[in-house]
């Protein structure tokens, strides 16, 4: 099996098992920090997302609320 990195946007280096299967990648870090950041911003908008419909707390509930949990 002849996999190309070309297929692989952020790839340099793709190291397979001896049956061909991708195992690892290798990353230049700022690309790596791209896509952390991607990830962590994409986990903020779902979280977001998932309490839109929340009535907010003020201060006062929202601390009894935490020592209920």
């Amino acid at each position: 099996m002849n996999i190309q990195t070309q297929n692989y946007p952020f790839a340099k280096e793709l190291i397979t098992d001896p049956e061909g299967n991708i195992r690892k990648v290798v990353l230049d870090i700022e690309d790596y920090q791209r896509l952390l950041d991607a990830l962590e911003e994409e986990g903020f908008y779902r979280a977001m997302m998932e309490v839109r419909d929340e009535t907010p707390l003020n201060l006062t509930e929202a601390l009894l609320e935490l020592n209920q949990a």
